[in-house]
């Protein structure tokens, strides 16, 4: 039992696990700093339409529910993509410096939070593990430091880079089982003859290391899904990317089977896809590490 109480145990098993978001974007040959840029349009609709809005203003209600107060305060959003939070912090007040390297999501995002003229949102783009935290001031320079989603998480070394960044809060979202997708459910006895068996993720390990190293933090794990729909050549292409994703066959041969289920399954060419799964949220208090009881 004594490795289960080894943080430094846990930190090597991290590093060496090879199921991450950022891992399973470079199997998939995407490089997780611009892995958005070709759907930087769509994600940017998909995140101020009005499901997008209700999902942001659940996320920043569940903060502001758990002590975090945003008007005045300052917030630094890693992976700000076009601004799906870095907007709703700037609208109650906050000074946010949004960080993001994708270049269409840079534009998008100076686009959507050129309003923001007495209180303008700072954008800095780049690689996030390149940034000198030092020499860039950001110390302890944030009340709340903002990480949804994002793969700059992938091990306990950048966990403590984004801490290191924040004075009173720090968030970081992760999915908790590899994602859930209706298409990749329908496609992958094809290929391999068995269901998909959905993974534990490096949620696990963020929250073991943090419970070990003795910080405060409160979790929300939710089922999140929502439902898009694709032509029957997109949908062969996400079905594709799915497949390298979780490290199944994503040869010719298996993409003829999934042409083929595709064009028999769904005739009339329009293809509705289910996705989403458990996300598991993270506020880890730095200052205050009493339980939080709302006024």
């Amino acid at each position: 039992m004594k490795p289960f109480f080894d943080p430094s145990v846990w930190e090597q098993e991290w590093k060496a696990y090879g199921e991450g978001a950022a891992a399973r974007m470079r199997r998939s040959g995407i490089d997780p700093a611009t892995a958005f840029n070709a759907k930087a349009e769509q994600f940017n609709e998909q995140s101020f339409n009005e499901e997008g809005r209700r999902r942001s203003a659940r996320i920043v209600g569940w903060l502001e529910s758990r002590g975090v107060k945003f008007e005045g305060a300052t917030v630094l959003d890693v992976g700000a993509a076009s601004g799906v939070f870095t907007v709703p912090f700037a609208e109650r007040g906050a000074r946010v410096t949004a960080f993001e390297s994708s270049p269409p999501q840079v534009e998008l995002l100076q686009r959507n939070t050129a309003r923001f003229t007495e209180n303008p949102v700072e954008i800095v783009s780049g690689q996030f593990e390149e940034i000198d935290i030092r020499e860039k001031g950001w110390n302890q320079a944030f009340d709340l430091v903002f990480v949804s989603m994002c793969p700059v998480v992938h091990d306990w070394d950048s966990v403590e880079r984004i801490l290191s960044c924040a004075r009173k809060f720090a968030y970081i979202s992760m999915p908790v089982s590899s994602s859930e997708n209706s298409l990749v459910n329908e496609v992958t006895p094809l290929i391999t003859g068995r269901p998909f068996e959905p993974k534990v993720t490096e949620m696990g390990y963020l929250l073991h290391l943090l419970c070990l190293k003795g910080y405060a933090y409160e979790i929300l794990v939710t089922r999140e899904l929502k439902t898009t729909e694709h032509t029957r050549e997109e949908a062969l292409e996400e079905a594709m990317m799915w497949l390298r994703h979780h490290n199944l066959p994503a040869d010719e041969g298996s993409r003829s089977r999934v042409a083929e289920h595709l064009k028999q399954a769904y005739p009339e060419e329009k293809v509705r896809v289910q996705q989403g799964g458990r996300f598991g949220k993270v506020l880890i208090r730095l200052q205050d590490q009493n339980m939080y009881a709302q006024e």
